[in-house]
């Protein structure tokens, strides 16, 4: 399961890459070769959801990035804060969860 999580997140990665463009237009390029009749409406409905699924994970991943940079460079400032959470963003979606389960946990044991 372990290995699924990650290779799960190495593709969202991945399709945020510009070379995840140049697949679908490899696999386009291909299609109208191989087979230009079957390249219809639908075909140019599949294509444009592709290219939009990869614009906006591409703009997510870039946005994503920028928090983490902006966090990164907080914690640095912030002598009290914990190393370990410079590389939290390192870690598999689930971990994090965890982790940030567990910190709300302590936050609320210690209002109570």
């Amino acid at each position: 399961m372990d290995k699924l999580r990650r290779l799960l997140t190495s593709i969202g990665v991945w399709t945020s890459n510009p070379a995840a463009f140049f697949v679908v237009g490899f696999y386009v390029a291909l299609w109208l070769v191989l087979n230009p009749r079957s390249f219809d409406w639908q075909a140019a409905a599949t294509i444009a959801t592709w290219l939009m699924t990869l614009f906006i994970q591409r703009a997510e991943r870039r946005d994503t990035q920028a928090v983490h940079a902006k966090l990164d460079e907080l914690l640095r400032a912030e002598r009290k804060a914990s190393d370990a959470l410079t590389r939290v963003d390192q870690e598999e979606p689930e971990t994090i969860e965890a982790h940030r389960a567990s910190h709300l946990r302590s936050v609320r044991r210690i209002a109570d």
